[in-house]
């Protein structure tokens, strides 16, 4: 196992950097050895083989045992302990010992790495005991990347059967064989198809069948193969990666190292036209797998070694036969410097009992929602809806403007120029005649909403009646035609012809609207939408309304779902009672919230609002309670206060604000307005104020403009400006200069990418 004591990290013994004194001949191996041999007394050894010959041996003498076999075997492959990845796995071994060791064995742990290197070197030279180390390897990947011939390669012969253009492995086998001592068992798997819908079923069979194989004794460490000559941006493994996470579990990429053939294939042009750089490319395809490997798994910790290997024929070979990779390196004796390390460290882990206390994958620690956020849905202002249209803020002001509903009626008739006859005319007569259209603009905009509205409050008195009278009013009325929606815009596409009919809907008077949610990032000759969009307003019976609005989205891997149902009974003279649920999807669970709330309109220009709420997730529930107040004076201003407190789970929070808005002259025909809120937050015994300020108003007849700002307690908030113009293009100035300077930007960043490279 790569993790051990304290460090959880997978990268224990990946990236490896071998020390120049790693390609050290077998004759400098001894020599350094036997100095050391000095340095420990003949009584020492005597202990040390007093303990490993015993009928009982405790655990540390097991430790100074495998220290041994573990120097050994470095003598044979030629490598030194200076070597980076051994003087990680000596620390850790070292660290272990200590941990598990008793007070009185600190001297003889201290001691314990330079007695086994001298008993080991002095075993080397009789040949006694001889050497008993075993690994067992399991070998994934899919057809074709060269599992069977990496394991011909490293014995040396021809252990299994290969072919270049065909699956050579058609069942599970396992090819045993010895080298320099090290009794190796490989276990050859049938390589996996290509990801695909059809191939999924076929590679979950055989994984399912290698599960099977090494239940009865598992591998120790497990060679994942990819050819690096195959990977690039477009790597489409991911639902592979995902199959072998679902089928063996997340805990199979704890001892696992990314094997990458064809290491001395040609490497391909960078997206600027320049070749890569060798390690720069390994790196680039390195983190691609990695990438993938930690989205299967859900946990962007992991980091697994990757060892690159070339079996071709014409590999360059050094003087003793092995061949070399285009960076020097001798994959051969790499490759199994890591199998003996990752052995190693598992059987440390086993003799001193470490169990792996951190598990792959996401938290599973129970999720608590965010006590602010909870309060201010509950703080947040919900509007009642009903088939009038208006809610109770307009309608006060409709109602407030009936004595200047005929003054569009009285204004004289005015001549409409055309475009060349107001070219013609003087720049003062211009800005009179333009803002003379404007102001008629506004008063027909107001006498259309008067008008809309008292339609809607005339059909609602007509079916009173009609109801009081025993009369069927559906039987009455003629249904309404259909009114068609504009097209969505669709996703690009490479077929000729566009689905945009796909996506058309029809809007008739029974007050449903469904339509489909487009994904604009879907796949070409996709059906382009994976979820649908449902909104209705019903009245029930009367001045009983109910409303739904919800959007739900299906995939192959994901569903989610938002919905708002409410039902409210509204008296035009009197109080509102509303009642809801929302449920929202939030991973595999749902987060569902009953609110009630009772407006009291019983003084003028007062609006009274109360309200509570009981919110369910995973198992825990949250109540809430909230107070509200608007005042209105006159058309244009209006004070908001509202306080609530919210309390679950051995948690509380509690808030209020304050809200002063300002509307324009023209409101709501012109949506100008300056609203200044103040916000006062207590959770955790820690209180936050915050203030903010949002505005939007017209600077001119083609212009816009929006400003909001915000600043809390903690010396954090942030300002936006928004300006809007159909006439000033000098504004898109501003994007062009933005452009420029990212290009400028990139240009440099390429620039000395280029030099590094060089």
């Amino acid at each position: 196992m790569f993790l051990l004591g304290s460090d959880h990290s997978a990268s224990s013994v990946s990236s490896p950097i071998p020390s120049d004194s790693s390609n050290s001949s077998y004759g400098d191996q001894s020599n350094q050895h036997s100095s050391s041999l000095q340095l420990v007394s003949d009584t020492e050894i005597y202990q040390y083989q007093h303990n490993t010959n015993g009928r009982r041996k405790d655990t540390l003498a097991k430790v100074e045992e495998l220290q041994v076999k573990f120097f050994r075997l470095l003598q044979r492959l030629g490598q030194s302990r200076e070597n980076f990845l051994v003087a990680k796995v000596l620390y850790r071994m070292h660290l272990a010992s200590l941990i598990r060791a008793k007070e009185s064995d600190l001297k003889r742990v201290n001691h314990s790495s330079s007695r086994a290197r001298a008993i080991a070197s002095e075993q080397e030279a009789t040949g006694m005991p001889q050497l008993d180390f075993c690994c067992r390897i399991l070998v994934l990947g899919k057809t074709g990347v060269g599992k069977s011939a990496t394991i011909n390669s490293i014995f040396g012969q021809a252990k299994t059967t290969t072919g270049a253009f065909q699956p050579a492995t058609n069942c599970i086998q396992e090819v045993v064989g010895n080298v320099n001592g090290l009794n190796l068992t490989f276990i050859d798997t049938p390589g996996f198809l290509p990801s695909s819908t059809n191939n999924m079923k076929r590679n979950k069979r055989v994984m399912l069948s290698i599960k099977r194989f090494i239940r009865k004794s598992s591998p120790d460490i497990v060679l994942f193969f990819e050819r690096l000559d195959f990977i690039n941006a477009g790597y489409v493994d991911f639902p592979l990666l995902k199959l072998v996470t679902e089928v063996f579990g997340s805990a199979i990429w704890f001892n696992t190292i990314i094997v990458m053939t064809h290491s001395s294939s040609a490497i391909p042009e960078g997206p600027d036209g320049y070749t890569f750089n060798y390690e720069s490319y390994i790196s680039y395809c390195t983190n691609i797998v990695q990438q993938h490997i930690q989205q299967a798994v859900f946990d962007s910790k992991v980091e697994n070694p990757v060892l690159l290997v070339e079996n071709h024929s014409r590999c360059p070979q050094n003087i003793m036969g092995e061949k070399i990779l285009p960076n020097g390196q001798v994959w051969r004796s790499q490759l199994l410097l890591f199998c003996i390390c990752t052995k190693v460290l598992g059987d440390v882990n086993s003799l001193l009992k470490f169990q792996n206390s951190v598990e792959l994958g996401p938290l599973n620690s129970p999720r608590i929602p965010s006590m602010p956020h909870l309060l201010s849905s509950l703080l947040r202002h919900r509007l009642v809806s009903n088939l009038s249209g208006t809610d109770d803020e307009i309608e006060e002001i409709l109602l407030s403007d009936k004595k200047e509903e005929d003054e569009y009626d009285q204004l004289p008739s005015i001549r409409v120029l055309t475009k060349s006859q107001f070219e013609k005319l003087p720049e003062p007569l211009k800005k009179d005649y333009l803002d003379e259209m404007d102001y008629r603009e506004t008063l027909y905009l107001k006498k259309q909403l008067k008008e809309d509205y008292q339609r809607r409050k005339e059909k609602l008195l007509s079916t009173d009646k009609k109801f009081l009278n025993g009369d069927n009013p559906d039987d009455q009325q003629a249904p309404t035609e259909p009114v068609l929606l504009p097209d969505m815009a669709v996703p690009a596409s490479f077929d000729s012809d566009c689905h945009s009919h796909r996506y058309r809907c029809l809007v008739s008077d029974d007050q449903l609207l469904v339509r489909p949610v487009l994904d604009l990032q879907g796949w070409d000759h996709d059906v382009g939408f994976d979820g649908i969009n449902l909104e209705t307003t019903t009245e029930i019976k009367k001045n009983v309304y109910a409303s739904v609005v919800g959007q739900m989205n299906k995939n192959k891997q994901d569903f989610s779902i938002q919905s708002e149902c409410t039902a409210a009974y509204v008296d035009p003279l009197g109080p509102t009672y509303s009642m809801g649920v929302d449920v929202q999807s939030s991973g595999k669970d749902f987060i569902c919230t009953v609110h009630s709330n009772t407006k009291l309109k019983n003084i003028k220009h007062n609006i009274a609002d109360c309200g509570v709420s009981l919110t369910s997730f995973a198992k825990k529930y949250y109540v809430g309670a909230k107070l509200e107040d608007t005042v209105f004076v006159g058309k244009r201003l209006k004070f908001v206060l509202n306080a609530g407190r919210m309390e679950g789970a051995g948690q509380m929070a509690y808030g209020g604000s304050f809200e002063a808005n300002l509307r324009g002259e023209d409101y709501p025909v012109r949506n100008d307005n300056v609203s200044l809120t103040m916000t006062v937050l207590s959770f955790n015994k820690e209180m936050v104020l915050s203030g903010s300020l949002q505005s939007e108003f017209r600077l001119s007849r083609s212009s816009k403009a929006s400003v909001s700002a915000n600043l809390n307690s903690r010396k954090m908030g942030q300002i936006c400006i928004k300006i809007s113009s159909s006439e000033h293009l000098q504004i898109a100035s501003v994007a062009i200069l933005s452009i420029w300077k990212f290009l400028s930007r990139r240009k440099e960043t390429k620039n000395l990418v280029k030099e590094v490279m060089d």
